[in-house]
């Protein structure tokens, strides 16, 4: 059992206070939908349809709920509206574990492999920096050996604000400056964390997508380096999106998945959002499991994504 396997009443308070805006968009419109209504018909599965295609949840996913919803009217004959609550939490939390998203407790690491290689990729402006410096945070909390590298080098601030994401953590960075060559700094990266019995090493690249070959070419160059010092790094390739961006988080996922082998998603902004349902959405669509959520500014505000608890506040 890790650390922060007992979710703490803070944590639950915090959850339900990020996804407010999304709870207020999709339940009180769902509740409105249902006013006067007795049993789960056309009528209500077309308006729950537009609900959560206007909640960012995605066309192709609302299609697949209502579908799986649809088949549990036919199949248990009556069905009342104060049922369909808890029938939608039902098949969003199935849906989300057949994805494998959520499965996580804690900020825990493979017990059999040092350094574990984090590898964040991302575009700029989606809270990539922050997200790896609240990462670097909740490891070291964790009581794990932490270690930044600053491969972004595509642009001076992101390496001066990774310097001072590690400041505040108080974990070592490893960097070059601006202009040095990504891969360089990834193998020093891993290089000094193999030396120093570092836990867990994590990665910040280029985040721009203007061209996808090259943007291709230097994750395939940083992954094949690291690999010479830590065979099978990265363990963890983690695409940060910002959810607040809704569909367009969405088009970010699919060129970013096309260009590498991300296996983790973390999805920033969900306290200033009513857009929180494009986090069911994108784990359906791309079958890559979320795994951070972030749900506002302070270090402690980066949560390890659980469905149940997700979906419970989302539709409480």
């Amino acid at each position: 059992m890790g650390i922060f396997s007992f979710f703490s009443k803070d944590k639950k308070q915090d959850l339900d206070k990020g996804l407010e805006k999304t709870r207020q968009s999709v339940f009180s419109r769902l509740s409105k939908a249902i006013i006067g209504k007795s049993k789960v018909d056309d009528e209500v599965l077309d308006k729950l349809e537009e609900i959560l295609v206007t909640s960012d949840v995605g066309v192709e996913t609302t299609l697949k709920i209502i579908d799986r919803i649809e088949k549990r009217v036919s199949r248990d004959k009556f069905l009342g509206t104060n049922e369909l609550n808890q029938i939608l939490k039902e098949e969003v939390i199935e849906l989300l574990q057949e994805n494998n998203s959520g499965d996580g407790e804690d900020f825990d690491l493979p017990a059999d492999i040092k350094p574990y290689v984090i590898m964040v990729v991302g575009v700029n402006g989606v809270g990539k920096t922050t997200t790896i410096g609240k990462l670097a945070y909740n490891f070291k909390k964790a009581g794990k050996k932490v270690m930044l590298g600053a491969s972004d080098t595509f642009r001076a601030a992101a390496v001066d604000q990774l310097k001072i994401w590690a400041q505040r953590v108080d974990v070592p960075i490893v960097s070059q400056g601006m202009g040095s060559d990504p891969a360089s700094v990834a193998f020093d990266t891993v290089k000094s964390a193999v030396s120093q019995n570092v836990d867990v090493v994590i990665i910040d690249t280029a985040g721009r997508l203007h061209n996808k070959i090259n943007l291709m070419k230097e994750l395939t160059k940083i992954k094949m380096v690291m690999q010479k010092v830590v065979p099978g790094a990265p363990h963890e390739i983690l695409l940060v999106l910002d959810a607040s961006t809704g569909q367009n988080a969405i088009e970010q996922a699919r060129q970013f998945i096309d260009a590498t082998e991300v296996n983790a998603l973390a999805l920033t902004k969900l306290d200033g959002t009513a857009k929180g349902g494009v986090v069911i959405g994108i784990s359906d669509q791309f079958k890559v499991p979320v795994k951070y959520i972030g749900l506002g500014e302070k270090m402690e505000d980066l949560q390890v994504f659980n469905r149940a608890r997700f979906v419970d506040s989302l539709f409480e």
